[in-house]
């Protein structure tokens, strides 16, 4: 297991402060006026339908998205500081690997671009299970095993932070349950954050605490419990279903 991250000396503190955060693209405001704050040492899973802003919400957290307006604090640190490249750990949607190379000289490129210590390749390959499969062509590896590659290039900077944009998608349910099982050991065991995004609803299930986002408005943040107990609803797709309508019937009231 990689070693544990540094915890804020508050251990209740937030590890991700949004305030305010605008986002334009072209004529549309994609995040019109974002607030939300993720806690320290929780797996935290950012849920909505696809085009909802996650992805852009995440690409502001990790400081490579132009904003509008509003401000994004991450770690005590504005966002996309230089001082947060080792304490962020960021795997979008698509692979973040070469797959010519194997998983051990991936692993040995990011090392060295971040300055890890010689032990941290075999510490992120054990991380993420792929010790028998090391010295594989990255190429040759399933979906699953290639999600884990891109994940064990962000551990390799011993980030306090991940930020995980869709880490499941198209995975079947026995590779999303070990992925999942490895999120919650990664915070609960080693103390580090993970904001984790997926437009699968049952994931919220596996969630310390739950962010719903649709069309750049944070309809819900709370825990799965206070979620159902709010809306009365019998799991997190009906409960978002129902925040849905609230929230329309609300705007029609308006107009």
């Amino acid at each position: 297991m990689m070693k544990n991250a540094p915890l804020p000396t508050n251990s209740q503190a937030d590890a991700i402060v949004v305030e305010h955060l605008r986002v334009v693209r072209g004529e549309r405001d994609v995040l019109p006026d974002l607030n939300v704050t993720v806690p320290a040492g929780q797996v935290v899973g950012l849920l909505g339908p696809s085009g909802g802003g996650k992805s852009t919400l995440m690409r502001a957290i990790v400081g490579v998205q132009k904003v509008a307006s509003g401000s994004v604090t991450v770690l005590g640190e504005p966002a996309g500081s230089a001082s947060l490249r080792h304490r962020v750990g960021y795997v979008t949607q698509s692979p973040s690997v070469y797959a010519d190379l194997s998983v051990r000289h991936n692993l040995a490129y990011f090392a060295k671009v971040l300055g890890a210590p010689k032990d941290a390749v075999d510490r992120a390959i054990d991380a993420v299970d792929l010790a028998s499969h090391a010295d594989a062509s990255v190429g040759n590896l399933s979906g699953g095993q290639r999600s884990r590659v891109s994940l064990a290039a962000a551990l390799v900077g011993d980030p306090e932070l991940l930020v995980l944009d869709e880490p499941t998608v198209g995975l079947d349910p026995v590779l999303r349950r070990d992925l999942w099982d490895l999120f919650r050991r990664l915070a609960h065991d080693e103390g580090r954050t993970l904001l984790v995004s997926s437009h699968v609803m049952d994931e919220a299930t596996r969630c310390d605490r739950l962010l719903l986002l649709r069309e750049g408005v944070i309809l819900s943040d709370s825990t799965l419990q206070e979620l159902l107990a709010r809306t009365g609803a019998p799991d997190a797709e009906q409960a978002f279903l129902a925040l849905v309508d609230q929230a329309a019937a609300t705007s029609r009231d308006r107009s």
